[in-house]
C-alpha cells in the first residue's frame, strides 16, 4: 500500500510540476506579447509616408481618395526616385485609390462609379498617362500592378511651378483631382 501511495504522490508531484512549468512558460509568453503590444505605435505614426484620406465632391459625384504621402527628403524625385516611362503608384506604400459615387468623365472619357487604384506614367516632357485600374487594394502598389486590369487610361499635361512642395499631396479641386509634389502640379479633369 505504501508503494502505491508513494507512486501516486510521485505521479501527482511530477504532473503538478510539469503543468506549473508549462503555465510559467505560457505566462512569460503572454507577458512578452503584452509588452510588445504596449510598445507598438499606431500604423500612421510609424509610416515614413503618412496615410492620407480625403473626401470631396466633383459635380454630383462624391470622391474619396486614399494615398501614402512621401516627402522629398533631399532626393531627386522625377526621373530618379520616380522613374520616367514606368508605372508609378502615385503615392507611397500601397496603391493610391479613388472612389467615385457616380459615373464620371475623366479627361473627357467615361468612367463608371466605383473604386479604382490610381497610377501614372511620368514623362520627362509632354503629357503623362493617368491610369484607373480595377485592382484597388494593392498592398505593394505598382509591384502588383497588372495592365490587363486597367479600366481607363487618359493623358494629362503636368504643370511645373516655381515653389517646391516637400510632401506629396493629392487634392479634390478644380479641375477635379490635382497631384502636387516637388515642382509638379498634375491636374486631372473630372466632370
Amino acid at each position: 500500500m505504501k508503494k502505491s501511495n508513494l507512486f501516486t504522490l510521485a505521479v501527482f508531484t511530477a504532473t503538478t510540476l510539469f503543468f506549473a512549468g508549462c503555465g510559467a512558460e505560457k505566462s512569460t509568453e503572454t507577458t512578452a506579447t503584452e509588452e510588445v503590444a504596449t510598445e507598438e505605435k499606431p500604423a500612421s505614426e510609424e509610416r515614413p509616408s503618412p496615410l492620407r484620406t480625403l473626401e470631396g465632391n466633383v459635380g454630383a459625384s462624391k470622391l474619396m481618395i486614399q494615398y501614402g504621402a512621401p516627402s522629398i527628403k533631399g532626393r531627386v524625385v522625377w526621373g530618379d526616385l520616380v522613374p520616367y516611362n514606368e508605372v508609378w503608384r502615385t503615392g507611397a506604400n500601397e496603391a493610391t485609390y479613388v472612389d467615385f459615387s457616380t459615373d464620371v468623365t475623366v479627361e473627357g472619357q467615361p468612367l463608371k462609379a466605383g473604386r479604382y487604384s490610381l497610377f501614372t506614367i511620368p514623362k520627362a516632357s509632354g503629357a503623362w498617362t493617368v491610369i484607373f485600374n480595377s485592382e484597388w487594394n494593392l498592398e505593394h502598389g505598382h509591384f502588383q500592378y497588372k495592365e490587363e486590369n486597367d479600366v481607363l487610361r487618359v493623358e494629362s499635361t503636368p504643370e511645373w511651378v516655381e515653389e517646391s512642395q516637400e510632401q506629396l499631396s493629392i487634392a479634390i479641386e478644380t479641375p477635379g483631382i490635382v497631384v502636387k509634389w516637388e515642382k509638379l502640379k498634375l491636374p486631372i479633369a473630372i466632370q
